[in-house]
């Protein structure tokens, strides 16, 4: 087979932007619930955020270094930048159209309005003028650009006014500009009085810009224009060289709000005099100018969202029944001594993660809990746990990743509560991320120790857990252990990696693995025996594992690939990858889960766990993927979910030879299938057979596992 060349490759970045552009597709569509396009919206412009804070940012030190080189797919940074460029002034464009054109009318017709504020009625003027006064002039601070005015540092992604206004000096009227910041504290939308039936808002820049005479006594004001930066967000911590990491990443954060502008995005009215002024003193180039024909930061459009109000405009309600292995006892230790368990969320309540820690804190038979925690949110009940372990004499370790990116804030907060509640934290292995999910549980049954593991997925959060498609493995074998206990001994002392028995671990064994595990198919099918691969995961960029996959493609590999996010695989190129199909599927859950199975000669191995198939999975973190043993679950995997998913007709998009997506739908004589319906109408049936035996059967029920939670959409960015 011929050598793998840039052609054979998808760029990273605008791979990416695909998905991002799938994203928006949902807020396009009038199919979806009107709330729930607007949170699509919103999505999409919060991961555009974070785009640009990390990955344009990174790229454009590529671009100012000495170092020229290229990308997998044949491109330099500059080439990338361009092309980026060219891509987000077109999604920009579309996305303040579908607010505008789309949106805005629609909400108008169902009551959600907003309202110019030169317009106001007089009943309405009089109240907002009563609120600034109260609320709003109190925060502001007006100020003035001259030699004894420098120009203020904004705060990244902060909304701001530019005003340009006239004044009178030494009897002559002259020309000034001025910044008004819009503190963080005050709503992007303000709601004003109206019958409960009824929303009205107002935009809190429009509010100011109104009061402007009020700010600058004396002057005449002669125009305002709200504008944004967008800063450098990447943390750069040298760990081999910090005596305290907590204190080094706190430090950075506060950089972090004032990093290096990389975009400025102005108000469509803005005179080019006022912006070339705010590219000339933020250092940046027109090329990172964006012109807004809409609201500046739409994600701050949630706020229309909130509260229990317009039920018909959103999803239907769903609430997860607990998985079924887990319905009738409320000892979940004597069930996974039992038989492994499996719980596919959200489909099947996040609940049972919490009361399998829950649990362990209060059972006076456990003895130590260790877990890690990459993004809890902060949630009392798993961080409560652990510190009511401790109170019940319990020994707690908690590996904290402090670095979990946008969540280190919240993380530094709780991991200095645990400590202060004797809970054992440490940050992990210098240089390496810990995106492991696994806790482990000891306790002490009848018959001697026994360790429990939890291993999932998606991260120890119950927020995200009712909004992330993921899995949760129970079990107490023990060689699943034996690998816990020493992969906690490795992130907490100073050892060396000892192998391990059935998990698979990044950075030792998970890549080997899994290109050996490719391999095998590869020769299988060169054997002219059945092999197939199917992979779900939320990004493919790993071109050692692109290359295997191409290589066993070409001898015949049936290779199914589910993957939501950034795929670098070209499909579909005849002799290459012909036998690979790509397919990235959108819904009302955002998909999470990492799934992989190997057809392995008839005997099936299915792996679940927290790593992408990318080099910084692979090499720069801390991973666990784990086999799934029992057959019964290897089997409801491989068919009650993966099969589902790929047969989804309605909310999955496959990638093209040429790197564009298409939205696929069903022909005429298929019937439609969504995979997240199919999933919810599957629980929602499960639910109401087990109701209805109990109804019939001799009462032997159990106390009931904690309440499931109602599912819904949040504008976490995908």
């Amino acid at each position: 087979m011929k050598t793998f060349s840039a052609n054979h490759f998808l760029s990273r970045e605008l791979s990416w932007l695909a998905f991002n552009q799938r994203v928006l597709h949902e807020a396009l569509d009038p199919a979806n619930p009107l709330l729930e396009r607007v949170k699509f919206l919103t999505i999409a412009s919060s991961n555009l955020d974070e785009f640009f804070e990390v990955r344009v940012s990174g790229l454009k030190q590529q671009i100012e270094s000495d170092v020229v080189e290229r990308s997998v797919d044949g491109r330099t940074a500059s080439e990338t930048f361009r092309a980026i460029r060219k891509r987000v002034l077109e999604m920009n464009a579309e996305l303040c159209r579908c607010w505008r054109d789309q949106l805005v009318p629609a909400l108008e017709k169902n009551a959600i309005r907003f309202l110019d504020v030169e317009h106001l009625s007089p009943e309405h003027r009089e109240w907002l003028d009563r609120h600034y006064l109260s609320h709003v002039r109190p925060v502001l601070t007006p100020l003035g650009l001259d030699p004894s005015h420098p120009f203020p540092q904004l705060l990244n992604k902060s909304l701001n006014i530019v005003v340009e206004l006239e004044v009178e000096r030494h009897g002559q009227m002259q020309r000034r500009l001025a910044v008004v910041q819009v503190p963080r504290i005050l709503p992007r939308l303000l709601r004003l009085p109206s019958p409960e039936e009824e929303r009205s808002y107002a935009f809190m820049g429009q509010i100011i810009g109104h009061h402007l005479g009020d700010l600058f006594p004396g002057t005449k004001i002669l125009g305002y224009w709200q504008f944004r930066v967008t800063r450098n967000s990447e943390l750069y911590i040298d760990e081999e060289d910090v005596g305290n990491l907590l204190s080094a990443v706190e430090q950075e954060l506060h950089n972090r709000r004032r990093g290096a502008a990389v975009r400025l995005e102005v108000e469509h009215h803005c005179p080019a005099a006022i912006y070339q002024y705010l590219l000339e003193t933020l250092d940046l180039k027109e090329d990172d100018l964006y012109i807004i024909d809409g609201p500046l930061n739409p994600g701050r459009l949630m706020t229309i969202c909130e509260g229990d109000h317009s039920p018909e405009l959103r999803d239907k309600p769903f609430v997860a029944p607990v998985a079924a292995a887990l319905r009738d006892s409320s000892d979940l230790f004597s069930v996974i001594r039992k038989r492994d368990v499996l719980a596919h969320h959200p489909y099947e309540s996040f609940s049972s993660v919490v009361d399998f820690l829950e649990q362990a804190a209060r059972d006076p038979n456990v003895l130590a809990i260790k877990q890690t925690l990459y993004r809890t949110g902060g949630d009392p009940r798993i961080v409560g746990a652990l510190m009511k372990a401790v109170s019940n004499g319990k020994q707690v370790t908690a590996v904290t990743e402090l670095k979990a990116r946008f969540d280190e804030a919240n993380n530094i907060l709780w991991a200095r509560r645990l400590e202060e509640a004797g809970v054992h934290v440490v940050y992990g292995i210098v240089n390496h991320k810990v995106h492991a999910k696994i806790a482990l549980v000891v306790r002490r049954d009848e018959d001697g120790l026994r360790r429990y593991v939890h291993l999932g997925t998606g991260n120890y959060n119950p927020s995200t857990g009712r909004l992330y498609t993921d899995l949760s493995l129970f079990t107490c074998a023990p060689d699943f252990g034996e690998d816990a206990t020493n992969l906690f001994n490795l992130l907490t002392g100073i050892c060396q990696f000892q192998g391990a028995r059935k998990l698979l671990l990044a950075p030792f064994t998970l890549h080997s693995t899994m290109l050996g595990l490719i391999k095998n198919e590869t020769d299988a099918a060169k054997r002219g025996q059945p092999a197939r691969i199917v992979a779900k995961m939320n990004s493919l960029v790993d071109r050692d594992i692109i290359e295997a996959l191409y290589r066993a493609s070409h001898a015949g590999v049936k290779i199914d690939l589910i993957v939501r996010g950034i795929c670098c695989l070209r499909p579909q190129m005849p002799g290459i990858s012909e036998n690979i199909t790509v397919r990235s599927i959108l819904g009302r859950f955002l998909e999470h889960s990492r799934v992989f199975l190997f057809e392995n000669g008839g005997q099936p191995k299915v792996f679940i766990g927290s790593a992408d198939w990318m080099p910084r999975n692979f090499f720069r973190r801390i991973e666990v993927l784990t086999p799934v043993e029992d057959p019964a679950l290897r089997d409801r995997i491989a068919h009650e979910i993966l099969d589902t998913l790929l047969a989804d007709n309605k909310h999955a998009w496959m990638l093209g030879e040429n790197g564009s997506y298409a939205r696929q739908s069903p022909a005429s004589n298929v019937p439609e299938r969504s995979a997240q319906a199919d999933f919810i109408e599957h629980a929602i049936g499960q639910s109401k057979s087990k109701r209805s035996t109990k109804k019939n059967a001799p009462d032997h029920s159990h106390p009931s596992h904690s309440g499931p939670a109602t599912l819904r959409l949040e504008p976490r960015p995908f």
